[in-house]
C-alpha cells in the first residue's frame, strides 16, 4: 500500500529568530608596558653604559673634553690679576702721584739747590816728621748760601763730614743742627777730629814736598740730611751730598785755602 503524499501550499514556518546585533569594531591593542624595576635595585636608564677603566689609564690619558676644560680654566686664571701684580700697580701709582706733586711743587716755587764753598781750614796735630800714629784736628769754615726766596732749610741730625788725603781719612765730624732762613747765607763752623792716623813714608814725603811748594791737595766730603720748609709745611729728609777738592798752602792752624772746587747733588729720596 502506497504512502500518500500531501502537497504543501506554503513553506514550513521557521521559528522566530532574534534580531542580529552588530559588534563594535576592534580597538588596536597597545603594547604591554614594561615592568618597572624594583626600587631596591636601581637599574641604569636605557642606552647608558658604565665603562670601568684602570686608574693608571685614567690619569695618563684624560678625555679630550677634560683637557679642553682644564685649558679653559687655566687661561681664565691667568687673566685674573695676581696679588704681586696688584701691589706693583699700587706702587707705580704712588710713585706717579709723588712725582706729580714734586713737579707741581717745582713749577710753583722754582726751588734752587743750596750752594757751598770752603772759606777757611785750620789744621793741627800733623807732624810729618813723626813715624807714629797722629791725631789731627781740622777746623772748617764752610759758606752755605740759600738762594730761595720762599724756602727755608733745616739742617738735622745724621750728617757726616770727612777730610782725606788721597785715600787716608785724616779727621771726621758732623754738621751742627741749625735753620737757614730763605734768601740768606751763613757760615757752618765744623770741627773735625782724627785718631790713629798712620801715613806711609811716601805720603809724608809728598806732603812735605807739597808744603814747600805751597800746594797740599785735600778732599772734603759732606753728607747732610736737610728738610725744606715752605710756609708752615716741612718736607721729608732730603740728603745733600757735597764733595770738594781743597788745596791749602800748609798743614798748620794758619793755613790758607789756595783753591777749592765743590760739587754737590741732592737726593730727594
Amino acid at each position: 500500500m502506497a504512502d500518500r503524499v500531501h502537497p504543501r501550499d506554503t513553506p514550513p514556518e521557521l521559528p522566530p529568530s532574534s534580531p542580529t546585533t552588530e559588534k563594535p569594531p576592534r580597538q588596536p591593542r597597545s603594547p604591554p608596558k614594561p615592568t618597572l624595576p624594583s626600587q631596591d635595585k636601581p637599574v641604569p636608564p636605557p642606552l647608558t653604559f658604565v665603562v670601568q677603566l684602570p686608574k693608571d689609564q685614567v690619569y695618563r690619558v684624560p678625555p679630550p673634553e677634560n683637557a679642553k676644560l682644564f685649558e679653559r680654566y687655566t687661561r681664565r686664571g691667568k687673566r685674573r690679576g695676581s696679588p704681586c701684580c696688584c701691589i706693583f700697580l699700587a706702587v707705580v701709582a704712588l710713585v706717579l702721584l709723588v712725582g706729580a706733586a714734586a713737579g707741581l711743587f717745582y713749577l710753583i716755587l722754582r726751588p734752587e739747590p743750596p750752594k757751598y764753598a770752603v772759606e777757611g781750614v785750620a789744621i793741627s796735630g800733623m807732624d810729618l816728621n813723626a813715624t807714629s800714629a797722629m791725631s789731627p784736628e781740622i777746623g772748617l769754615a764752610v759758606r752755605a748760601v740759600n738762594p730761595n726766596n720762599k724756602i727755608g732749610i733745616y739742617y738735622v741730625g745724621g750728617s757726616s763730614v770727612n777730610m782725606y788725603y788721597n785715600d787716608v781719612r785724616l779727621a771726621g765730624g758732623t754738621v751742627p743742627a741749625m735753620y737757614q732762613s730763605p734768601n740768606s747765607y751763613t757760615t757752618l763752623n765744623v770741627t773735625l777730629a782724627g785718631s790713629g792716623v798712620v801715613l806711609t813714608s811716601d805720603s809724608r814725603r809728598d806732603l812735605t814736598a807739597g808744603q814747600s811748594q805751597g800746594s797740599v791737595p785735600l778732599r772734603l766730603t759732606v753728607k747732610a740730611p736737610v728738610k725744606f720748609k715752605v710756609g708752615a709745611v716741612k718736607t721729608w729728609k732730603i740728603t745733600v751730598k757735597l764733595s770738594c777738592d781743597v788745596t791749602v798752602d800748609k798743614l798748620t792752624a794758619s793755613a790758607k785755602v789756595v783753591h777749592e772746587d765743590c760739587d754737590y747733588r741732592v737726593n730727594i729720596f
